[in-house]
């Protein structure tokens, strides 16, 4: 294999958000997740596991550079504010390093952003903006619309978002280079840095190199960082070590 595709599974292992959301994912597949996220070709940005494994995660971490994030109103977007909060305040109290809410989005297409406006400010005010990071996901395979895409974007850049994020990876339709063009776009007009997370069904090195090399065109070679560019994936990694193993046979069942 030529230098420049292990040079890109490099990178992208940098910029993973390693991902354990599985329905009945247990204490012992989160520890198994928490191993594998410390590996001999660098380490993945963070881990992102249920709220209930947060505590577990930061205990396997400590001591690396690899952070702690959970997710909150996943998957469906419609959980009660107060209840959002206070599992937010818990992931936090627990160590959670990053938070990914779901945007209330089922509205969104219908132009009524207050729900959506209203967890976002009551989330971003717990989640210490020097410290901590409050990625928005989207959910954009069932916004559909471009502009109604743009308007979620806009919307979570709007209320203090520090990412935005495609999706949950549990619906039929998951990150897309359309939405995702979409939102650097966004990112671009931002007065403030703001970082993308595309996430569900990028599988392979290929899916990987599609999504930076859109992000480097669009916003320069230098932009994407672990500061402003996650990939969430479940088996992203095990694909992304095949290619630098040279074992581009190597399938995976990436959910997420």
């Amino acid at each position: 294999m030529s230098n420049a595709p292990v040079a890109m599974a490099r990178r992208a292992i940098a910029l993973l958000d390693l991902t354990e959301l599985g329905d009945h994912a247990t204490d012992a597949d989160a520890a198994a997740l928490c191993a594998r996220a410390v590996g001999p070709y660098g380490n993945v940005a963070a881990v992102c596991v249920w709220p209930r494994h947060v505590a577990l995660a930061v205990e396997a971490l400590w001591g690396t550079n690899v952070r702690v994030a959970t997710v909150v109103n996943f998957p469906s977007g419609n959980e009660p504010v107060a209840d959002v909060v206070a599992t937010t305040q818990q992931a936090l109290t627990d160590g959670a390093d990053e938070i990914d809410l779901v945007l209330p989005y089922c509205a969104l297409p219908a132009g009524d952003t207050t729900a959506a406006a209203a967890m976002i400010d009551a989330v971003r005010a717990v989640v210490p903006a020097d410290s901590h990071r409050l990625k928005v996901i989207l959910e954009t395979g069932e916004l559909v619309a471009p502009a109604v895409i743009r308007h979620a974007a806009e919307l979570a850049v709007a209320h203090g978002a520090d990412f935005i994020k495609t999706s949950t990876g549990k619906t039929p339709h998951s990150a897309s280079l359309e939405a995702t063009a979409i939102m650097l776009d966004v990112i671009q007009r931002a007065d403030r840095t703001v970082g993308l997370k595309p996430s569900g069904g990028i599988r392979t090195l290929d899916d990987a190199t599609h999504f930076l090399t859109q992000a480097d065109d669009l916003l320069g070679p230098d932009w994407a960082t672990a500061a402003t560019f996650r990939f969430g994936a479940s088996g992203l990694l095990a694909a992304l070590i095949a290619a630098i193993e040279g074992d581009t046979g190597v399938q995976t069942s990436e959910a997420y």
